[in-house]
């Protein structure tokens, strides 16, 4: 029998930006298999020279969607990709297909980002700010639109530590509209070497171009059936649409795989601090429910009379020139944050405690050495032991390497981890607040049936069947290993060879140490 949820999918015409995306797929599987739609337009542009119907095609023999077309073989008859780029002026879309999209288009589903923290301001600004504009103009010409959502961040707000599910225009050094103002005006470089100064508190031009997506979405979405999602940070799936599945290396997951070969061994990580990790799958569930709920209330809002608000002088007033020009503009524009801290939190060292213990299970056959892995909050710490456990290595390993005619390579892989713990520093040292209230409200407006299909309760989240799940999942999908037990066994016979090593190691390394040591106190003694 037909959900409410399903019963409002049922026919829709949906347009998604980021549709590749890790999330995006998600997203799109689990609308085609659970749902009845009618069409879904999915902006995409070439890659690699890989064109997009060729893209599309692509994601027949991709396992996120093996399910699905075990279920229905001809779902992605409904998939339309739509030739466009996020990074282009009027997204690149042409007069053509802007204009069926005009026509057709009940749903928008925004998501395309890019996620990388060291990302130049410039184009930062271009597909996280610039674009949401462009789409919301583009939805406020749909002649059907029903419902839009805007993908965030639960962390587009970090410099407070309390984040609620509201708007911080006053935490921006300047308006979005201004910083789009300054792109157009000034040349890429100079816009890039004004990034300090833009940034303020924000720790990277990621968060902070996230923060001037939000304040667009506050100033210019005017009439817009409008939600804005905030999800913490996106791991592999927990029960859809199949366990474990990953396609990519942000976040925590690439500690996970760098360890897990033996490479990595020393992260800097406070490891009381809480890790908001969240299955995609649960991610993929609320942000189709917010789809659902938002064009209900929209809906709702259009049978009632409005009411006028008045504010009596001195009654919540800020000197704030932006928030307070803004203050009124967010009514019927929700948002949701999503994290696990506030209701099934998890540690950073309980992640990676249960990884360390659920690990051996799911080697990796192609790993360099005995997998372990140390965390430390002192940057005192930190700095010696990647020397001992990192530098020292990695010059060895190349030296070898070089003395065998192949290029050297570890030494900048070892940089490239290094700077990447430096930009997942400010998430990894703190921890934040979050209000969920929209969230738990959207999850008591659903019904039953409705919560089994589209289920994002965190509580329900078992850390160790996820880690389990997740660390099984990324040695097949990351790390591209066989599936099954023949594999798994060929890789823990490596595992202890590689542990006889280590212990061997550490013995002989120890026992040099004491020499040094007893040699230096002997010494000390006779003079």
């Amino acid at each position: 029998m037909e959900t409410e949820v399903q019963a409002f999918y049922k026919n829709k015409t949906i347009f998604v930006t980021g549709g590749s995306g890790f999330l995006g797929k998600v997203v799109i599987e689990k609308i085609m298999r659970t749902t009845e739609v009618k069409r879904l337009y999915i902006l995409m542009r070439p890659k690699r020279g890989v064109e997009i119907h060729e893209r599309i095609a692509s994601w027949l023999t991709d396992p996120v969607f093996q399910n699905l077309l075990n279920v229905k073989p001809n779902a992605f008859e409904c998939l339309v990709p739509i030739a466009g780029d996020c990074a282009e002026l009027d997204l690149g879309i042409s007069e053509q297909d802007r204009q069926i999209l005009r026509n057709e288009v009940q749903i928008v589903i925004h998501s395309a980002a890019t996620v990388r923290f060291n990302e130049p301001l410039h184009h930062a600004l271009d597909i996280n700010v610039r674009a949401t504009r462009l789409v919301m103009e583009l939805g406020k010409e749909m002649q059907h639109l029903e419902s839009f959502v805007h993908v965030s961040t639960a962390f587009s707000n970090c410099v407070v530590n309390h984040i609620k599910e509201t708007y911080y225009p006053e935490l921006l050094s300047c308006p979005a509209a201004k910083v789009l103002e300054l792109k157009e005006q000034l040349s890429n470089e100079l816009l890039d070497k004004m990034t300090p100064a833009l940034l303020d508190k924000f720790p990277n031009t990621y968060t902070y171009t996230k923060a001037l997506a939000e304040h667009l979405v506050q100033t210019e979405s005017g009439d817009l059936p409008m939600c804005i999602f905030r999800p913490g940070i996106i791991i592999a799936s927990y029960k859809e649409p199949v366990s474990g599945w990953i396609d990519n290396l942000y976040g925590p997951i690439s500690i996970l795989l760098a360890a897990a070969f033996g490479v990595m061994r020393i992260c800097r990580v406070d490891v009381k601090k809480e890790a908001n990790v969240v299955p995609v799958d649960f991610c993929a569930n609320l942000l189709i429910a917010s789809v659902w709920k938002t064009a209900i209330d929209a809906k709702s809002a259009k049978e009632q009379k409005p009411e006028h608000i008045t504010q009596k002088d001195g009654e919540n007033s800020t000197n704030n020139p932006i928030q307070k020009e803004e203050e009124q503009k967010t009514f019927g524009k929700p948002i949701y944050n999503f994290v696990s801290s506030e209701h099934n939190p998890l540690t950073w060292g309980a992640f990676i405690g249960k990884v360390s213990e659920l690990g051996p299970a799911y080697p990796i056959t192609k790993m360099m050495w005995f997998p372990f892995l140390i965390p430390t909050n002192s940057q005192f710490l930190y700095q010696l032991l990647i020397f001992f456990y990192h530098v020292i290595p990695g010059y060895a390993i190349d030296l070898i390497l070089r003395l065998r005619g192949k290029r050297p390579r570890m030494v900048k892989l070892y940089e490239k981890i290094h700077k990447n713990f430096e930009l997942l520093g400010p998430f990894v040292d703190r921890s934040w607040k979050f209000q969920t209230t929209n969230m738990q409200r959207l999850w008591e407006h659903m019904s039953i049936s409705d919560r089994k299909v589209y289920e994002f309760d965190i509580t329900k989240v078992n850390w160790n069947e996820y880690f389990s799940r997740a660390l099984a999942g990324m040695r097949i999908y990351l790390a591209k290993e066989e599936p099954g037990n023949e594999s798994i066994e060929r890789g823990q016979k490596i595992r202890a060879r590689f542990e006889i090593l280590h212990r061997l190691l550490q013995v002989i390394v120890c026992s040099a140490g004491a020499v040094i040591l007893w040699s230096m106190v002997k010494l000390l003694i006779r003079f």
